[in-house]
């Protein structure tokens, strides 16, 4: 039926069949306008449309790929346990290889439960620091995203449009999301101290934890600033609330292990990378709080598929890799990127900004400062829809969306480098 089908023909017969035609809506075009790109291979840093046309890649599937499209070595060990069985219902020994791995990677983990997405290990963080606090109330930062969990879902990031309320640290629910669900979500600035301070000064021994992904990635790219991550483990330490670090895109990203290492957060959630290419999610954390998880405690979690042998097959060969892995190329390419484009930048007196940590990275077409959600609010759509479409027509495939970070891969080189800097710079002499 779909055979032969060009991209433009298969979205088409998709939008009949599918919700708008995609089934996550960041696969869509909407911001940038046009229609998706359909995929049918990757190799390396690149990917090939139905139509045959190559593609650098930097979304890499929104940054799971750390080792580029098909690895061998990940491909063979799937491919292994393929021929020994999918799915089993049961313990089997890549569980405890993978904690392991895990364990020496993180020192404050003592010990994990592993689930089948970033989404469903947010939910098992929250129903354990509650049970752990005896609390009720969450601080989440306006622009993090901890994936589609009602509680959570309000100024999400990646273009979730939502609105604070005038004399609120209360937001606005998502469409289909009771206000009841969400009256116990506390929602400020990321980077704002001060907001921060007055929280839990207003509500002192409510809250039972504070979430937040340590470099934002779902606003585009922002670090925190003099020393905000320091703050918040000193803040919830003091209220005896749990500091969650959602480090589903920095984990692994940027060393064997992740920022938890430098804070030490009571729960550290993990996922894309740590999969190998296939869905999981990674709840870890200090004994006292994990142990209160069924079986050995009563808040209950379970999952059919949690720790499915064939992700666990790629997820221990990742691991494993990666621990040998040198990080400071990723840094390297990272580097000559960002450095070529604020070269350009400068040449043609552009109004654009780069945030970078490692190898995530965005683009801002602003001349002002993006330090947090409201700042992402004054950049240019328009421009960034041009870019976006010239760099597609060239063969370079971003993140269809200014809210969402680019990723460089170790299969990524020098040549697609240097390709995509040249094509930036023609970009702006047009």
């Amino acid at each position: 039926m779909v055979k032969d089908c060009c991209s433009q023909e298969l979205f088409e017969i998709a939008q009949q069949l599918m919700v708008g035609g995609v089934n996550s809506p960041v696969r869509s075009f909407k911001y940038v306008g046009g229609n998706p790109i359909y995929i049918k291979s990757g190799k390396g840093p690149y990917i090939i449309s139905v139509e045959g046309r190559k593609f650098i890649d930097y979304v890499l599937g929104w940054g799971t790929f750390i080792f580029g499209h098909c690895d061998e070595e990940i491909k063979e060990a799937i491919k292994n346990q393929l021929e020994n069985g999918i799915h089993f219902g049961a313990c089997h020994p890549l569980e405890i290889e993978f904690a392991y791995l895990v364990k020496e990677a993180f020192k404050n983990i003592d010990k994990i439960r592993i689930v089948n997405s970033g989404t469903e290990a947010v939910m098992v963080a929250l129903r354990l620091a509650k049970a752990f606090t005896g609390k009720k109330k969450i601080i989440k930062f306006a622009g993090n995203y901890h994936g589609h969990f009602d509680q959570l879902l309000i100024k999400s990031g990646s273009g979730v449009a939502t609105f604070l309320s005038e004399n609120s640290f209360v937001s606005i629910p998502q469409a289909g999301v009771p206000e009841e669900f969400t009256k116990d979500t506390i929602v400020i600035e990321y980077n704002d101290e001060s907001a921060l301070e007055k929280a839990f000064e207003q509500y002192k021994n409510e809250i039972a934890a504070v979430i937040v992904e340590p470099i934002a990635g779902n606003m585009g790219v922002v670090l925190p600033k003099n020393g905000f991550l320091k703050k918040l483990r000193e803040i919830t330490q003091y209220y005896q609330s749990v500091l969650i670090f959602d480090e589903v895109i920095t984990g692994f990203r940027f060393e064997f292990g992740g920022l938890s290492n430098q804070y030490n957060p009571d729960i550290t959630i993990l996922g894309k990378i740590v999969g190998g290419g296939l869905p999981i999610g990674v709840v870890a954390g200090k004994k006292e709080i994990m142990d209160l998880l069924a079986p050995v405690g009563e808040v209950y979690q379970g999952g059919t598929f949690s720790a499915n042998p064939l992700t666990l097959a790629a997820a221990t060969t990742t691991l494993k890799k990666l621990k040998k892995s040198n990080y400071h190329y990723l840094e390297e390419l990272s580097q000559i990127l960002t450095e070529g484009i604020v070269t350009i930048k400068n040449k043609y007196n552009k109004k654009l900004k780069i945030n970078k940590y490692g190898s995530m990275i965005s683009i801002f077409f602003t001349d002002k400062e993006v330090e947090n959600y409201q700042d992402t609010q004054n950049i240019d759509k328009l421009m960034f829809q041009k870019f976006f479409k010239f760099l597609l027509e060239k063969g370079i495939y971003l993140p269809p969306s200014p809210f969402e970070a680019l990723f460089i891969s170790f299969s990524h080189t020098t040549k697609e480098i240097n390709y995509t800097i040249d094509v930036i710079e023609e970009f702006f002499i047009n």
